[in-house]
């Protein structure tokens, strides 16, 4: 394309919002309006109309001092396509697996667009067990899933996740005891939890890890103490199942990441 078709082709308003979300990509700690304009060296007038737009549909958030950032919907779009499918993909074989060792059903969760959703799902392979649909949208306070998903982010990432989780539902007051229970999983490794949905049943959580240390994904297992089945592993023996696979998976996305570099 020459100068003269670059010229007939151009959409100002596309092209402004694009520089501001390319910019904001770069800096951690946000910026105002008037530090965009002056980076950008436009009006701050210009960019008024533009980040009211994207912070309205959920691009960009206002922080304390009227500084601007992104939030996580470009990542959450991003995982509608070819890395959630190719990573429910990797997980299926590992994850029929995992459900023939424990007798257990299982699932894998991603963050897209303020909500914990299940992107794969195995039943348990003999008659009774508890799974989730496929697509199902859950919480993030009080899912072993949504537990681990925040855990294993940066301060900055889990405040934006959990900003977009209260703009899509109603919004939880969260104490010192959550984030204690965060720090606690990080440490661990893992969330076992009483399940806040089913009586009976423990949420054994475990991540899905990118080669920076950041969770792309939390594999579940919903697990119910087995009465008719003796030789069935206990809580204990299944959460190590659920970590050791979990790893496994990490491998796999890493790998997957590297190569697609």
């Amino acid at each position: 394309m020459d100068a003269d078709d670059a010229d007939r082709y151009r959409a100002p308003a596309l092209d402004k919002g694009l520089d501001i979300l390319e910019l904001l990509a770069g800096v951690e700690e946000g910026l105002t309006q008037a530090e965009i304009a002056k980076r950008l060296d436009r009006s701050p007038n210009e960019f008024y109309r533009m980040l009211d737009r994207l912070v309205r549909r959920g691009y960009v958030t206002k922080l304390e001092g009227d500084r601007f950032t992104l939030t996580l919907k470009l990542f959450g779009l991003s995982q509608l396509h070819a890395p959630t499918r190719r990573l429910a993909s990797f997980a299926t074989p590992l994850m029929r697996e995992l459900a023939q060792r424990t007798k257990q059903a299982n699932h894998l969760v991603v963050f897209d667009r303020g909500s914990a959703v299940v992107i794969a799902q195995h039943e348990a392979p003999d008659y009774w067990g508890l799974s989730i649909r496929v697509g199902s949208h859950i919480s993030l306070f009080d899912t072993g899933s949504g537990h681990v998903l925040l855990a294993f982010r940066s301060e900055q990432e889990r405040q934006m996740m959990i900003a977009e989780h209260a703009r899509s539902r109603e919004e939880v007051k969260l104490g010192a005891e959550f984030y204690e229970r965060l720090a606690h999983i990080r440490e661990c490794g893992y969330e076992m939890m009483p399940s806040a949905q089913t009586a009976g049943v423990h949420n054994l959580s475990a991540p899905v890890l990118a080669p920076d240390g950041r969770c792309i994904a939390a594999l579940t297992c919903p697990y119910i103490p087995l009465v008719n089945a003796p030789t069935a592993p206990d809580i204990n023996e299944t959460i190590a199942m659920v970590m050791k696979t979990a790893g496994d998976l990490s491998a796999l996305a890493g790998s997957n990441v590297r190569a697609s570099e």
